[in-house]
Formats: C-alpha cells, sequence, structure tokens
C-alpha cells in the first residue's frame, strides 16, 4: 500500500488501537520522520519512547467538544509537516485527525480495529462519508466495496503444536485499564482455580480488591507488563486486542477472560467477538468464568504464539 520509507501520520487511540497500529508500522516500515498522535497515559509514552510523538487530549466516544480541540492539535501538525500518509486504527481520535489529512492532500487509510468482528465502529460508519478518506476491513465476512478486506493482524501469528502439559506456577493476571469497569467475575474465577505454590502478579485496573494473593498493581506500563509476560508461565487477561497481541508477540499464549456488559463489565460485547474470533484461530484459550478449570491454563502454557 505504502512504499517502504514512507513518513506517515499515524493517528489513533491508546491501548489496542496503537497496538495495532505498531503492527502494522512493521510491514509497512515507515520512515523515522514518521508522527505518533496519540493520548498520554504510562503505556503510550513507554510504547513510543523510541519514535517521535506528540500527544492530544483523551477523546471519549462521541464527545464533540474534545474530538474539535483534538482536531485543532493536528491541524496545527499538519500545517508545519507534509507527509506521505496519514493511518489510523481508531477510534475517535481519527475522526479528528483523518479528514483532516485528506483535505491536506495525504493518502489517508483507515484500517477498521480487530475488535470490529462483524461490522464497522461508530468511528468507521463516519470515515467511511469522509471524502478521500479510505476505508479497510481485517474480517472477509462484512467486507464489501467501500470496506475491502486487506488482510488482518490475526495472520501475523500462529501456534505451535502442542506438548505434553506444563506444570503452572507463575501466573500473571491482567485486567487492562477500562474506566470506570471493574472485573471482580475474573479475579473470582482466577482464585477459585489457585493451588498452593501458586505464585500471582496481578494488574487490577479500575477492580478494587484487597487481600489478593501475590503482588498487585492498578497499572502498569508497557515494559514492565511485558517483562511480568515474559516471566510468567501462563498470562490470564481481559480480552482486550492491546494486550493480546502484546502477548502473542512474546510468544505467549493468552488466556482470556471475557468482560461481559451484562455484568456492567464493559460498554458492548465486542470482547466476546474477538475472544471467538482469536480462538477460531487457535492462538488463544479462553477461561469460563462461570465454570473456571485450570486445565486451561495448563493447556496455553504447553503452546507458543509465533510471530511473522
Amino acid at each position: 500500500m505504502l512504499p517502504r520509507g514512507a513518513k506517515v501520520l499515524w493517528v489513533s487511540s491508546a491501548g489496542g488501537h496503537l497496538s495495532e497500529l505498531l503492527k502494522i508500522d512493521g510491514t509497512v516500515q515507515a520512515s523515522e520522520d514518521s508522527l505518533w498522535v496519540t493520548f498520554e497515559t504510562q503505556q503510550t509514552v513507554s510504547m513510543l519512547s523510541a519514535r517521535r510523538s506528540q500527544f492530544v487530549g483523551y477523546v471519549a466516544p462521541r464527545d464533540a467538544a474534545a474530538t474539535l480541540r483534538a482536531a485543532r492539535r493536528i491541524l496545527s501538525i499538519l500545517r508545519r509537516e507534509s507527509f506521505d500518509a496519514c493511518i489510523s486504527t481508531g477510534a475517535a481520535v481519527a475522526v479528528s485527525g483523518l479528514p483532516l489529512a485528506a483535505l491536506f492532500g495525504i493518502p489517508t487509510y483507515y484500517v477498521e480495529s480487530l475488535a470490529r468482528v462483524s461490522a464497522p465502529s461508530f468511528t468507521g460508519r463516519i470515515l467511511e462519508r469522509a471524502p478521500r478518506v479510505r476505508t479497510y476491513a481485517q474480517y472477509e465476512g462484512w467486507s464489501s466495496r467501500r470496506w475491502p478486506y486487506a488482510g488482518t493482524i490475526w495472520d501475523s501469528f500462529s501456534c505451535s503444536s502442542g506438548t505434553e502439559p506444563v506444570r503452572v506456577r507463575k501466573i500473571l493476571v491482567t485486567l487492562g485499564t477500562i474506566r470506570p469497569y471493574a472485573f471482580d467475575r475474573a479475579v473470582d474465577a482466577v482464585l477459585s482455580i489457585l493451588q498452593p505454590g501458586d505464585e500471582l502478579t496481578w494488574q487490577l485496573g479500575s477492580t478494587r480488591r484487597s487481600g489478593l494473593p501475590g503482588t498487585v498493581h492498578q497499572e502498569m506500563g508497557f515494559g514492565e507488563l511485558g517483562r511480568c509476560a515474559a516471566a510468567a508461565d501462563v498470562v490470564i487477561t481481559h480480552a482486550g486486542v492491546g494486550t493480546i497481541l502484546q502477548l502473542m508477540s512474546l510468544g505467549k499464549m493468552p488466556v482470556l477472560a471475557v468482560r461481559d456488559p451484562a455484568h456492567r463489565e464493559h460498554v458492548d460485547g465486542h470482547q466476546d467477538e474477538i475472544a471467538s474470533a482469536a480462538a477460531a484461530r487457535g492462538v488463544v484459550r479462553v477461561l469460563d468464568l462461570a465454570r473456571p478449570h485450570r486445565g486451561v491454563l495448563e493447556a496455553a502454557a504447553s503452546r507458543r504464539i509465533i510471530s511473522t
């Protein structure tokens, strides 16, 4: 899609959207002069430490005022720098930047997130109407003339053949940082399958619990989370795209605890769709939160994910 060494304006929200862009960057091999525009968080600062970046204020879904504030910041960038392309995987901040980039005559691409398994997001539905913004799907099932299928990041990963079950002792549990959604069902499910001698590290995000065994963090930076994951026998994570991609890039098969909006754990049910799509490719295991079984941890620990 782009020549090697192109100067790209990368625009995305934090979390999974940024992780997907970084994966795309690995295939594009863009210029070091490229610029990343996202929100400032502990994770984004560490993820982009070796890249040029500028941070804009957080843009919540359907927040018109924040969208306009971010648009003004991106407009100032476009007025002082030229780019060969502008690429985004969402979410709301893409509405701030991509139409402006297209107006400046920059080839502009919106790649719908892996999180959108069956249809485009609200952001995608806006941008498909924006002049000169090209939109792409990562799932063939809902691709169309307006949303051509151009491959999927899932194709970058495969799973090694299974070995004998691994004796699991070091367990990392990471629940993301989604505010304000607690995920107590995941904590309770993990507690129910622990055995004597297990070594636990927790990253709880918006979940507030006391008296948990092991080491507890509310938030962890990208690098710190990666180091803990690499040292763990198995990682249990919510079904957030960013964490899934990070773990698979480390060779880990994630065990997914899926957030359910019926339990007020997320705004919608897209984590269930993500988990189903990943499980169908054999690159994750899913922990049944109603009937958790330790064998799922051992099965995941015995596999290795290969990143291409």
